[in-house]
């Protein structure tokens, strides 16, 4: 038995980690604190700029002004990111898109044109600057912070860790994204889309009318030529006419099978009637490569999903074989949640670029009308692997999330719903309906049986606590279905 006072072998192991981990939060503290260096001159540079921007018309230090006090907060967020995995996400409004010329080249910015789009350019920055909260809560955090941080240096060197989570929480209270900025976000991403979707879609429109124009119409107007040649030549030369009826039968069946081809290519018939899996089989037979298709799908995805996800797959095995002479390909399709994963790989020569026009771009324009994402790997000598992600865009009733509140919440809300009547009605109106008639029967009301002064402040309170019970029965579900709607997932049902 070692002596009192000695420390064991294994007391000594487990106290190194704890003396690590503290040694570690207070260096990280010390950073904190060296920190205001950089955030006092920083605090009185800001306001001289804010300062001349509109005491003096010295417009043009502005935006340099916020840009300096965003780079503060961000170099905050990544520490509190990095030491405590706080998240904190940034607050900021989607940037203005660049200027867009006019039919006649000209640049507009409010009612002035400009032959150059650098002034509009400017114009629309420095008012995203000025109309986003973001940098007017930038700049309170900064004022705020030289003054938080001596005040937290009590509980910093008592419980350092704690206090680099108070910390954390604090410049998530000013620092963080909120509800208008995270819309504001989802509204620019939708417009991108959007956008996207428009220009791949006219881009499709443009491919059909080339191959009707060059293909189909062409056909036709050769056939009409051959029928007149025929109608001449049927009375003196009925060898010669049955010569041509012979190329225009051929000729008819030939633009049968292009007009075919390009039924196919705008929504082939297969994909609408036996869905997506048979669809991508049928590609596979008819490629020139050696496909292997494995999918694994419990349910039709929706229509358009299914034409995206078609015309991908079958641009990839087009890809494969034209350009990267592939000999073999797999094509696997499956599901994860409500996720749609599509992978594409063959053994083919690699290389593949998306910048030198293989048909990847549109793609990934195709997929970004679902918020999908395409990652490549294409090394030189092969092989090619593509993987694409189309995220919540399965049915959510087999794709395994439940619409739910967590049970604490769901609890919570029908406790709510079960006792808020008490204190509302009977304890609160009843009570005072009873004493402002002069009733002698006390009956259960509470505030009845207390002394004359104390009667009409407890029946006012339980009104209130009545009404506060009732708002957050309804709150608490519309607080969790907004959290889950900006997170892009289904909402809970609310039964009252």
């Amino acid at each position: 038995m070692p002596a009192k006072g000695v420390l064991r072998c294994s007391d000594r192991d487990a106290a190194l980690p704890q003396t690590i981990g503290m040694l570690r939060s207070f260096g990280r503290i010390l950073v904190l604190l060296a920190l205001l260096v950089l955030e006092v001159p920083a605090i009185l540079l800001a306001g001289l700029m804010l300062l001349l921007t509109f005491g003096m018309g010295v417009v043009f230090l502005f935006p340099p002004q916020v840009m300096m006090v965003r780079r503060l907060a961000e170099l905050n967020r990544r520490l509190m990111r990095t030491w405590t995995d706080i998240e904190i996400e940034p607050p900021y409004l989607p940037k203005p898109p660049p200027p867009v010329p006019q039919p006649d080249g000209m640049y507009r910015s409010d009612r002035t044109l400009y032959k150059t789009p650098r002034i509009p350019a400017w114009n629309n920055r420095w008012k995203w600057l000025l109309s986003d909260p973001g940098s007017w809560r930038d700049l309170l955090w900064l004022a705020l912070d030289a003054v938080v941080k001596p005040l937290l240096v009590p509980l910093f060197i008592v419980l350092p860790a704690r206090g680099l989570r108070l910390y954390a929480q604090w410049s998530e209270l000013l620092l963080g994204a909120t509800t208008a900025s995270r819309l504001a976000g989802q509204v620019s991403h939708l417009k991108r889309t959007r956008n996207l979707a428009n220009d791949s879609q006219a881009a499709e429109m443009r491919r059909i009318e080339r191959d009707l124009h060059d293909g189909t119409q062409a056909r036709l107007v050769a056939i009409g030529m051959t029928l007149g040649a025929v109608e001449e030549l049927v009375d003196r030369d009925p060898t010669a006419a049955k010569a041509l009826l012979a190329k225009v039968r051929d000729a008819s069946s030939e633009t049968l099978t292009e007009l075919r081809r390009v039924i196919r290519g705008i929504h082939p018939p297969v994909l609408a009637e036996r869905g997506l899996a048979d669809a991508i089989r049928a590609l596979a037979m008819d490629s020139p490569m050696d496909v292997t298709v494995d999918i694994d799908l419990a349910h039709r995805p929706d229509a358009p999903v299914e034409a995206a996800v078609y015309f991908a797959v079958s641009e990839l095995l087009s890809n494969a074989a034209r350009h990267g002479n592939a000999r073999k390909a797999t094509v696997d399709i499956s599901a994860n949640g409500p996720h749609l994963r599509i992978s594409v790989a063959d053994d083919g020569m690699g290389g593949a670029d998306p910048s030198k026009g293989t048909g990847l771009s549109g793609i990934e324009r195709r997929l970004a009308a679902f918020d999908g994402v395409l990652a490549l790997n294409s090394p030189p000598g092969g092989p090619t692997t593509v993987t694409m992600e189309l995220p919540r865009v399965l049915p959510e009733h087999w794709a395994g999330e439940l619409n739910k509140m967590p049970r604490w919440k769901t609890v919570a809300v029908v406790m709510l719903w079960a006792t808020a009547w008490c204190p509302t009605m009977p304890q609160g109106v009843v009570a005072g309906v009873f004493k402002v008639v002069g009733f002698e029967e006390k009956a259960w009301f509470l505030a009845l049986h207390l002394p004359e002064v104390w009667q009409w402040p407890t029946i006012l309170g339980m009104i209130t606590v009545g009404l506060i019970m009732h708002v957050l029965a309804i709150r608490i579900p519309a607080a969790h279905n907004r959290e889950r709607l900006l997170a892009g997932k289904p909402v809970a049902k609310v039964l009252c």
